[in-house]
């Protein structure tokens, strides 16, 4: 177990390079079984003093010089993948030698890389770490940040990024340095964190439509470390004595509080989430998923109110049908029909399982889709947020649940570990609670999404649950046993659609279809928030809409009872349209039972 130690031992200052590359080589092939945490702990001291030597103009006490740094560190990195190595690395001293490092070797990248991801990694492992390399002796909080702003490099930019959001993940550890980060421009720095965020995600928006290597995990790791600052800062800036007394089931919840100092991150946050391309095969991946993690943190107050909603208020809002898609060809809806209705898809795109395959269905007349770099969006470009956030939540479900899969068949859960996900909670819940978000801060918003969604010409002659398309997708997971949480947020979703309004929402969608999540939900009188829009009760054809199915009334053939079977139907019919009209899903007027007794129609 000792040979790598007593073999690197073996070296000196006259030793031949080929010679020192072979053991450091050595070093970093070894198993880690190979070598013991002893063994581990004195090769990282070992080899980190040869190189504070070597970086110090004082190469000649040195095993090393400066051409072997970067398989040194790399040896370092190595050996600090398990927590006896790291533990060494995690040292004030040590953490202080490998921050020098990175800036005296600046003219050899590689190297320069190397002991940042030591840092790095000795950070993720040991997290006593974390709060050493911001303390004031390391000074690894203001040489991070300097990093960010002045690195156009993705590589650089994800190192800093990394780095910074493991500093900043305990709240309690990481309080002071957060409110200096927001509260405080850095000395020599020409703005604070927020400022020097918001450039890096429209510099890595660029990257990755060019496709630039490393780009998309620069911009998932800033969005960690923006994430971080979100979530806590607030509550740093409120006072702290209120928050560090109050209980676990007092303490608010994400986006529960908000501070202005960092409303400048919104509008750089909108712009990425509207640049960012199509991914394949899953249309929900990082970056993007962690742009709606972000999003979903920021409240819309009154001052943030006009860029999260800039669209609605400026003239004309745009619809699925008539806008101009951010990829390049004038979309119709992501499940619009060859003939026309805004929300009825053919089954044989049911099959598309990719974000860009189903988003190709946005184009009218079902041209190609140009995926082309020149057709992407510009980070600088409009942002119709509820436009791109129905478009994003149209195609996951497209691709989720494709046709009219029921949401808790195998397959979907299949589909969702082969893609890396745990389940269908996950990867969708933040995206169904952003449209929430917007729909529940905003009437404008609310009555286009029920456009969208829930549109005067909806073909009301099949079943809703039973549509390929978003409105049934949302309605078979009304039923979903698997994914309670989804289930959930959706229910939610709807219900803001309509206003929050229970009897419009089951006249709508049939009262069948929503009954078990307004029972959960504890709706059993009448809504205390009538809606203003108009109440669906016949189709534009004028055939009057069954209120329990949502669908149209069609004349069948009387079915041949006895009797005593019309009466115990009858009763049940009683029985039901008298629950519906107590529970406010039912208005007097539309119940049938009601019409016959005062019209003298029942015997």
């Amino acid at each position: 177990m000792s040979n790598f130690l007593g073999a690197y031992s073996a070296l000196s200052s006259s030793s031949l390079r080929p010679e020192v590359a072979s053991v450091l080589q050595s070093i970093t092939d070894a198993y880690p079984s190979q070598i013991d945490p002893g063994t581990r702990k004195t090769l990282v001291q070992t080899i980190l003093d040869d190189l504070t030597k070597c970086g110090s103009g004082n190469g000649k006490k040195s095993r090393l010089t400066a051409k072997d740094a970067f398989p040194a560190l790399l040896a370092v990195k190595i050996l600090g993948k398990e927590p006896a190595g790291s533990e060494v690395i995690a040292t004030s001293a040590n953490l202080s030698t490998l921050l020098a490092l990175s800036r005296s070797f600046k003219d050899d990248a590689d190297a320069s890389n190397e002991a940042l991801r030591c840092i790095a990694n000795a950070m993720l492992l040991i997290s006593y770490a974390r709060d050493t390399y911001i303390r004031s002796d390391v000074g690894g909080g203001d040489a991070a940040v300097e990093l960010l702003e002045k690195s156009t490099n993705a590589e650089r930019i994800f190192l800093a990024s990394r780095i910074l959001f493991l500093s900043t993940v305990s709240m309690a550890s990481s309080a002071n340095f957060i409110r200096a980060l927001v509260e405080t421009k850095p000395p020599g720095h020409p703005g604070n964190i927020i400022e020097i965020i918001g450039v890096k995600l429209d510099c890595l928006s660029r990257s990755i439509q060019t496709s630039t290597k490393l780009s998309r995990e620069a911009m998932t790791d800033l969005l960690k470390f923006t994430f971080n600052l979100l979530l806590h800062y607030p509550k740093i800036a409120n006072d702290s004595e209120e928050i560090m007394n109050r209980s676990e089931d007092e303490a608010k919840i994400m986006g529960d509080c908000w501070n202005e100092r960092l409303d400048g991150i919104l509008p750089p946050l909108l712009r990425s989430f509207n640049a960012l391309p199509p991914s394949f095969p899953s249309p929900l991946v990082p970056p993007m998923t962690h742009i709606i993690h972000s999003l979903i943190t920021i409240p819309v107050t009154p001052s943030l109110h006009p860029k999260w909603l800039q669209s609605s208020r400026s003239g004309t809002p745009r619809s699925p049908k008539s806008r101009e898609s951010p990829f390049g060809s004038p979309p119709q809806s992501a499940s619009a029909s060859a003939s026309g209705s805004p929300t009825l898809g053919p089954s044989k795109d049911a099959k598309y399982s990719a974000f860009d395959r189903a988003i190709s269905k946005l184009s009218a007349g079902r041209r190609s889709l140009s995926l082309s770099r020149s057709t992407s969006p510009s980070p600088s470009a409009p942002v119709d947020v509820l436009l791109r956030v129905y478009d994003l939540l149209d195609v996951s479900l497209s691709h989720y649940l494709p046709g009219s899969i029921d949401p808790d068949d195998m397959r979907v859960r299949e589909k969702c570990r082969a893609e890396g996900n745990a389940n269908l909670d996950d990867v969708l819940v933040p995206l169904v609670l952003l449209v929430n978000k917007l729909c529940t801060a905003d009437e404008g918003s609310r009555a286009r999404m029920r456009e969208w969604v829930l549109p005067p010409d909806l073909d009301r002659t099949t079943p809703l649950e039973g549509r390929p398309d978003l409105l049934g997708r949302c309605l078979r997971l009304l039923a979903s046993v698997h994914h309670t949480r989804l289930k959930s947020a959706t229910g939610e979703m709807l219900y803001s659609i309509c206003d929050f309004d229970a009897s419009l929402l089951a006249s709508y969608v049939g009262y069948g279809n929503v009954a078990g999540f307004l029972f959960h939900k504890g709706i059993t009188g009448q809504p205390s928030r009538p809606s203003n829009a108009p109440v669906p009760q016949i189709t534009q054809t004028g055939v009057p809409i069954n209120p329990i199915t949502g669908i149209a009334e069609e004349d069948r053939p009387e079915i041949e009872m006895t009797d005593e079977e019309k009466e115990r139907e009858a009763e049940k019919l009683f029985v039901l349209f008298d629950r519906l009209e107590r529970s406010g899903a039912l208005q007097p007027n539309q119940n049938p039972i009601r019409r016959a007794a005062q019209e003298g129609r029942l015997g």
